[in-house]
């Protein structure tokens, strides 16, 4: 049995979702004519899951495990703006951009913590190999 753990590919995975999250936030925030600062959340969760990958890269589980914690409470929080949703798709929704920020950010964070968990299930797997 080897002893080297194999690299995680999760702090450049981490890095990516918080930079796609940031630039999610800036264009919903510029998409609601810089009228609400609740529209940049999803850049805060981003700056959140970077500062996360930046302290995976020094302690791998440490700052996957906080990245995987605000994602989580991320997406769920996703979940009041999308009440709105069927009224995007029938077009009377009061804020649009912001709706559809929030369904990015939500596909974007649950995609994150999916591949996060199956990273945390295939690190067990190799450590009891």
């Amino acid at each position: 049995m080897s002893t080297e753990s194999p690299s995680s590919p999760m702090p450049k995975l981490t890095f990516t979702t918080g930079g796609v999250l940031v630039v999610v936030g800036l264009i919903g925030y510029i998409g609601t004519g810089f009228a609400s600062v609740t529209a940049m959340i999803p850049a805060f969760i981003g700056v959140l899951l970077l500062i996360s990958g930046w302290i995976a890269v020094k302690k791998l589980m440490l700052g996957i495990h906080i990245a995987l914690v605000v994602a989580l409470i991320g997406a769920l929080g996703m979940f009041m703006p999308l009440q709105d949703l069927g009224a995007l798709f029938a077009g009377d929704a009061d804020n649009p951009p912001a709706v559809i920020a929030a369904l990015v950010s939500l596909i974007v964070l649950l995609v994150y913590l999916v591949l996060g968990v199956r990273s945390f299930v295939a690190a067990r797997r190799w450590k009891n190999s």
